[in-house]
């Protein structure tokens, strides 16, 4: 008997070091916005969700969408287990399908900005009047919604041309195609640098909540609880620190709900009615 016990102890030491290896057994969505191609938007978030993997215990798989209508309709049907969704999207998503904000950007408000070609004489806003204009999508919160309330509250007339993305933007008016196009400060610094090199901002708007990541309601609590920490801390390590510059951000804290109040102050709504 005594060798058999000690015979059983041994087997598990030696098994320890696979257990520890081995897969995930949970295998959860993680959609982002696509604000930028699906492969860049890859590129820059899957070793992202690979550290959070690897720090949380749950196999997080990145997806997107070919445009952010298509996004919006998967989110709405609940489609993915977690979504970095933007600030007006998330009000709107989380009275349904109910979803719940884990984390948004630390110490980061969300600007939308006009952009022009480095070398325009555009100067002013007002110089817009009657011009073609680029922008994502029409929800897109700070690209589209914000920057075009502003023109409308200056009356200064102008065509919206929705082209899919935020890098379809930039590219189209650095291409001349449109006068000038709504982004964010954080897409347009990731952008291609020959793009972005031959861009300027005009004008930037005043600040909001940034996007939400945050869970579907069928998604355990203790399961989001750990996701949420494996989030808060990436800023404390080299190499989450590292990732975390890809995509611009210095960092991610614990949100709130009500984080989102300044966004519904603003009394949007686009989407309800889909």
């Amino acid at each position: 008997m005594k060798y058999a016990y000690l015979a059983s102890i041994f087997i598990s030491l030696i098994c320890l070091p696979c257990q520890a290896k081995q897969e995930p057994k949970i295998t959860l969505s993680f959609a982002v916005v696509p604000q930028q191609s699906a492969s860049k938007l890859a590129r820059l978030w899957t070793p992202i969700l690979n550290y959070l993997t690897k720090k949380s215990g749950y196999q997080l798989q990145f997806k997107t969408a070919k445009d952010i209508p298509t996004f919006e309709r998967r989110v709405l049907a609940g489609d993915y287990d977690l979504a970095y969704m933007n600030p007006y999207h998330y009000t709107v998503y989380h009275q349904k399908p109910g979803y719940n904000a884990l984390a948004k950007a630390k110490n980061k408000r969300i600007k939308g900005i006009i952009v022009v070609r480095k070398n325009s004489n555009l100067q002013n806003l007002s110089q817009l009047r009657n011009k073609n204009l680029a922008f994502p999508s029409p929800a897109a919160f700070a690209a589209t919604i914000l920057t075009q309330a502003t023109l409308n509250q200056r009356s200064i007339p102008y065509t919206p041309k929705y082209v899919k993305s935020h890098d379809s933007v930039y590219r189209n008016v650095a291409k001349e195609r449109f006068a000038a196009g709504g982004g964010v400060i954080r897409t347009f610094k990731n952008a291609t640098p020959a793009i972005r090199e031959q861009l300027r901002i005009l004008w930037t708007t005043p600040g909001y909540t940034p996007h939400a990541i945050a869970g579907h309601p069928r998604i355990p609590f203790d399961i989001l609880k750990n996701i949420q920490l494996a989030l808060v801390t990436m800023d404390q390590n080299k190499q989450g620190k590292n990732l975390l510059k890809n995509i611009k951000i210095n960092g991610f804290e614990i949100a709130h709900n009500q984080d989102w109040d300044d966004v519904r102050k603003l009394g949007i709504d686009l989407l309800n009615s889909k």
